[in-house]
């Protein structure tokens, strides 16, 4: 398969947002608190909290020079860990960081813009975030059928496609897999033979362990060595067909978000876009380096036939236009993320060059 490079264009949008720090570093003294908020989170550790909802809440006090303080609770601290929108439409919590996808109950649109097997790559879903009208979509649709502000905040890689107890090379391997994931593919996976199941992450290794499920899928290469499921699962399956990309969101409770000055307004919002560039090169720094770890404590790496990972986007495609027919969100969030790849199907000869092995 392409394999695509990370882009130069990024380089401009990180150098942007290096010299708001660099402005806000020399400015007067931070002034006392006038917004003191508190944060839920879907996650009680690993790099999700830390380069995610952490980094967010320091960024915010930064750009705001402390008058937008936010003080970040763990999962079920506040509220359930995987109802972190309703936590915060409720203002038990004033902002959250979560996953989108996590509320694919309530509505499946919701997996489009979290991402899906039929989503496009980390840094073409960038670019129809930022460029491509997708924010502006993803604010409306998550005020219009949650309550609540939302914008992009951390956003992953293709993930690992499983920690598994059993060898997984093919989709006939997945029969009678019990396997934990979230979002569209607890749907897709199950029409595959699987037998998916959800859980909060806390709950994924001591069933992993106690053989409950046979296999789990959670985040990217690195962000799966903090859980340590390597220790307890000797393959490791790659790529991530189910999920190319994850990007998450920071709620907030809409009242919360009104009080604020138009200026802390728009310096929330880019403390966001900040993490989530910053997340983006994280992640892919540190997943260059993460096979090798995964190899050095005796692994398996197991890596899918090209063929079955075309074949999982064909179904997604169809599973996702499908899901299109009967609601008009999906239909809109989708059409437009599917012209955007179209778009986009030229990049590899443009932008890529060839390099020796």
């Amino acid at each position: 398969m392409k394999k695509q490079l990370i882009v130069k264009s990024m380089v401009g949008y990180l150098s942007a947002f290096m010299l708001v720090f660099a402005v806000g570093a020399i400015s007067g003294t931070a002034s006392a608190a006038e917004h003191n908020w508190k944060m839920t989170a879907s996650w009680g550790g690993g790099p999700l909290m830390e380069i995610g909802a952490k980094a967010f809440a320091r960024r915010v006090e930064l750009l705001t020079e402390g008058r937008v303080k936010i003080q970040v609770f763990p999962a079920g601290t506040l509220g359930k860990a995987l109802k972190v929108s309703e936590t915060v439409k409720n203002n038990i919590a004033q902002a959250g960081h979560t996953w989108m996808g996590y509320d694919w109950g309530k509505d499946k649109t919701t997996v489009v813009f979290g991402g899906f097997a039929g989503s496009m790559d980390s840094e073409r879903m960038l670019h129809w975030i930022y460029e491509g009208g997708g924010l502006e979509m993803w604010r409306e649709f998550r005020m219009e059928k949650f309550g609540v502000v939302s914008m992009p905040c951390f956003i992953r890689t293709a993930e690992a496609f499983l920690h598994s107890t059993k060898a997984v090379r093919s989709m006939a391997d997945l029969k009678g897999l019990k396997v934990r994931t979230a979002g569209a593919w607890l749907e897709i996976s199950k029409s595959m033979g699987a037998a998916p199941v959800t859980m909060p992450g806390a709950e994924v290794y001591p069933s992993l362990e106690r053989g409950v499920i046979d296999a789990t899928e959670w985040g990217t290469l690195y962000e799966n060595i903090s859980p340590g499921f390597h220790k307890i699962a000797k393959y490791v399956v790659i790529p991530g067909v189910h999920q190319p990309v994850a990007p998450f969101e920071v709620v907030v409770n809409k009242d919360a978000y009104a009080a604020l000055s138009e200026r802390d307004r728009e310096l929330v919002d880019l403390a966001a876009k900040i993490v989530t560039f910053e997340s983006w090169t994280k992640i892919g720094h540190e997943d260059a380096k993460a096979l090798q770890f995964f190899r050095d404590a005796g692994n398996e790496i197991i890596e899918l036939d090209e063929q079955v990972q075309i074949a999982v986007k064909k179904t997604a495609i169809e599973w996702g236009k499908e899901q299109g027919k009967a609601n008009p969100w999906f239909e809109k969030a989708y059409s437009s993320q599917l012209a955007y790849e179209e778009l986009w199907k030229d990049a590899a000869r443009y932008r890529n060059v060839a390099s020796p092995d």
